[in-house]
């Protein structure tokens, strides 16, 4: 499939190009934020971070969601998606202002620190919920058999969106910070953010309220309603063995993926650089690279899914990962690091088109959201644990030939356990949601 045919033939549902603009709108704001984190947390003048500093700024900003978000679970098959997406963001960007003026006016130490990191995780855990809506929303804004071909669009805008994101947020750090300070540059970088937010929610008002789901009239849930909710959403994958691997495989890739993220992190701050501003713009420039990986996967899934269908694309994106995590194993150098880190990204992201797609097949609409949400859960854990890990593991200079050939051979074990696991449920059940690319 060729990006612009697919998009071609997807725009002409108004919902999907509503949703594709949202989309970049609000995760152009998370890269904006994550800029900004990174540049006054972890590469200011006065930080030295190594993997524990990492992994608490992960638990802080990804955790809690992580810990609630089945108490929140069943909110998304009652509450309207649209109207999450508003409040959402709209508290997003109240929450950014606050962060910059905080920053600006140098409150972030003593009682301030309390209400600048909870402003962050509040921030942080939002985001995951309301892309946990978006996600189970998506069947509205396309055909049924479009599955596979709109999952490889919209969560591929979601780092391209990211990506301009990081470039606005880098741009005001770097261009701002000679002239006004970095404090206060840093400050701009959060109330950047806000900006993008707020058109995300001039893009998300001109839904109708049940555009994204849940169908309309189902009941107000109470706490022990949440329980049964869970139990009758784990009840309902219990008989999707292909969503139940489909999340597993999504947790072990963000796993490998996020040890590899944080070994690079700190090697581009401790081991390549000793000037902060260098190391930042180093680590923009891995994101950037990074993100190109993702984008181009856009293209690429729904060609070899047309190939050699979703499962065997699913494996060979794996395999690509495994590839490019051993060549960084055995040249650790920047700018191998950096190259290895577009496939790895590619590989990465390529594999989570393919758990969208089984899951938005195999998962009936009314435990979507709920599913959905546990996904996200999965996704945050998958990231706090893989910070905990290196920082047991790993250096701080981050490099680590004998842990970065462990991350390959995980990436070759998860493709075994695929292969393994699909022979059992049968290869053509994966297949589901890809009728439109197959039957041209």
């Amino acid at each position: 499939m060729q990006i612009g045919p697919a998009l071609k033939r997807l725009w002409r549902h108004e919902p999907f190009r509503r949703l594709l603009t949202l989309r970049v709108l609000s995760q152009a704001g998370d890269g904006t934020l994550q800029v900004g984190m990174a540049s006054y947390i972890l590469f200011s003048p006065q930080s030295q971070p190594n993997a524990w500093a990492i992994a608490g700024v992960l638990t802080i900003t990804l955790l809690p969601y992580t810990v609630l978000g089945p108490f929140v679970a069943t909110l998304l098959d009652r509450w309207s998606r649209r109207h999450v997406t508003v409040v959402s963001d709209i508290v997003r960007a109240v929450l950014a202002l606050l962060v910059g003026a905080l920053i600006l006016t140098g409150r972030t130490d003593g009682a301030w620190q309390v209400a600048f990191y909870g402003a962050l995780l509040v921030a942080m855990s939002v985001n995951r919920f309301m892309l946990a809506g978006l996600s189970a929303g998506l069947q509205y804004t396309v055909e049924p058999d479009e599955y596979l071909t709109s999952s490889s669009i919209i969560p591929t805008v979601g780092p391209l969106g990211v990506v301009i994101g990081a470039v606005l947020g880098f741009g005001a750090r770097v261009g701002l910070g000679p002239v006004i300070g970095a404090n206060q540059a840093d400050a701009v970088v959060f109330w950047v953010a806000a900006v993008l937010f707020a058109g995300s929610v001039t893009i998300a008002r001109g839904f109708h309220r049940d555009a994204l789901g849940p169908e309309p009239g189902q009941p107000r849930t109470s706490p022990r309603e949440v329980w049964l909710g869970l139990g009758e959403a784990l009840t309902h994958l219990r008989s999707r063995p292909a969503a139940q691997l489909a999340l597993v495989g999504m947790f072990v890739s963000r796993l490998l993926f996020g040890l590899f993220s944080v070994a690079v992190i700190l090697a581009i701050r401790n081991f390549f650089n000793t000037d902060p501003n260098e190391a930042l713009g180093d680590l923009t420039l891995w994101g950037l690279l990074t993100g190109a990986g993702f984008i181009v996967c856009t293209v690429f899934v729904p060609l070899l899914a047309r190939r050699l269908g979703l499962l065997r694309t699913a494996i060979a994106v794996l395999a690509i990962g495994g590839v490019a995590q051993a060549i960084a194993a055995a040249w650790p150098a920047m700018w191998v690091l950096f190259a290895a880190s577009f496939f790895i990204g590619l590989g990465v992201q390529s594999f989570k088109i393919c758990v969208d797609t089984v899951i938005q097949a195999h998962v009936d609409e009314g435990f979507k959201g709920r599913v959905f949400t546990f996904y996200d859960m999965g996704f945050n854990f998958a990231f706090v644990l893989a910070a905990v890990v290196a920082a047991l593991t790993l250096p701080d200079t981050g490099i680590d030939r004998l842990g970065f050939a462990a991350m390959a051979l995980g990436y070759v074990a998860l493709a075994g356990m695929f292969a393994v696991a699909a022979t059992r449920i049968g290869p053509a059940t994966f297949e589901k949601g890809t009728e439109d690319l197959t039957s041209r």
